[in-house]
């Protein structure tokens, strides 16, 4: 069974956000909440936790999994970045974007596109989320916790944890996180294409 964290939205209890942070260092799957929406996450090294995540979201291969980042330092070090990207990237975090850049080799190869080498990335604004980042000390490999049957991601934390109870780890509720997950912006050809319009506002990217 999941255990469950109802924490603060604003300021989450330290012990709660501690023993989160030990079940995925102990490479747990957890669901949790971001400024866009719930997602699934484990840690970098957990292959196994990744495969969870395609069998709950029912994803092929070529599906871009997403490295939540504490800030633009960390995510630098998992994604090359020319100036140019690097300004339109930086002036939108942080806040509900994912990037879609190519990998350095500090990224697990089983964690990049099969076909072009690249990573999905992102910094989040949710404080749980954050403070999360900040007690594990590195990016959570994630995904948006949309199930292959739903049109629109989770929301409530009770309900995941029943629907998930036995595939999950845990469930973090801090409340409301939104229905809409983050808008995706591709810059693996050097340019711009927002291939999901989604809570981030998609104008500066079109």
């Amino acid at each position: 069974m999941a255990r469950y964290f109802d924490v603060h939205p604003v300021d989450p209890q330290p012990r709660a956000m501690t023993q989160v942070a030990g079940i995925l260092q102990d490479g747990g799957l957890v669901a949790y909440p971001t400024d866009s929406c719930f997602a699934l996450g484990c840690s970098l090294d957990n292959a196994e936790g990744k495969e969870r995540i395609a069998r709950i979201r029912n994803l092929d291969n070529k599906h871009h999994f997403t490295l939540v980042c504490a800030d633009f330092s960390q995510l630098g070090q998992f994604v090359h970045l020319d100036n140019a990207v690097f300004r339109a990237v930086k002036a939108s975090t942080p806040g509900p974007y994912t990037f879609i850049l190519p990998a350095t080799k500090e990224v697990p190869r089983r964690l990049l596109h099969p076909k072009k080498k690249t990573v999905g990335v992102r910094i989040p604004e949710h404080p749980v989320v954050r403070e999360l980042l900040k007690v594990v000390g590195e990016p959570i490999l994630s995904s948006t916790l949309l199930l292959p049957e739903m049109e629109e991601p989770m929301t409530d934390g009770w309900a995941i944890k029943d629907r998930l109870d036995h595939e999950i780890d845990a469930v973090v509720d801090s409340g409301e996180c939104g229905l809409e997950p983050t808008t995706v912006v591709d810059y693996s050809e050097g340019y711009p294409v927002v291939t999901r319009a989604g809570a981030g506002n998609p104008t500066a990217f079109q």
